[in-house]
């Protein structure tokens, strides 16, 4: 089987898991990256100022997601554009908490996901003295990208992933979980359900 799996980045409005205003999606196939996108969110109401912090950060502004639609609009086209592929991201908590939150925010259901956390695989993978995504991305070869873009942070995540299989010798992605002792998590109903019945109830805690 060969390494795919499509890494995603979500940045943020503000502290809230729910106010999303941008992603990057980045695919991979056999170990190449083959297919990229992103675009702007518009955050719900309630959920929608932009922190100066956030701002300085990433570089959105309220005016910049004006004209974007919303989660509700957009969540069919991420969830077809990973086509059911296990999703990679650094500090995986916080982006697939963005799906999440997102979703029941918005009155959506929680789409399924199984995901792998590529801060994860570069602790086990390198030796480095922080494993922030730029300094995992250099030791992966990746560099001089524009740290807090969503896309360009999806495909340093990307890069992260396809060299730590290379390293591992890993030839998919939940090969290279089980060689480093990631766990694969989940998100939904139907996923969560899957996975207690294939992996036994004890997986999950």
């Amino acid at each position: 089987m060969p390494l795919n799996f499509t890494a995603i980045d979500f940045e943020t409005a503000n502290s809230s898991a729910a106010s999303a205003c941008s992603v990057g999606m980045v695919k991979v196939r056999d170990g190449k990256v083959v297919e990229r996108v992103g675009w702007f969110i518009r955050p719900p109401v309630g959920h929608d100022a932009f922190q100066e912090w956030n701002i300085k950060i990433h570089g959105i502004r309220p005016s910049d997601v004006a004209g974007a639609a919303g989660w509700a609009a957009q969540l069919p086209d991420l969830v077809a554009f990973a086509d059911g592929d296990h999703l990679v991201a650094h500090n995986a908590g916080f982006d697939l908490g963005v799906i999440s939150t997102s979703s029941t925010v918005a009155g959506l259901a929680i789409p399924d996901f199984a995901y792998v956390c590529s801060l994860q695989v570069a602790r086990r993978t390198y030796h480095l003295d922080s494993y922030r995504l730029p300094v995992a991305a250099m030791a992966a070869g990746f560099e001089d990208f524009a740290h807090h873009d969503a896309l360009a942070d999806a495909e340093a995540c990307a890069a992260i992933m396809i060299h730590a299989a290379q390293r591992h010798e890993a030839d998919t992605l939940e090969q290279l979980a089980h060689i480093t002792g990631v766990k694969i998590g989940v998100i939904g109903p139907v996923a969560t359900r899957e996975h207690a019945a294939t992996h036994g109830p004890m997986a999950l805690n």
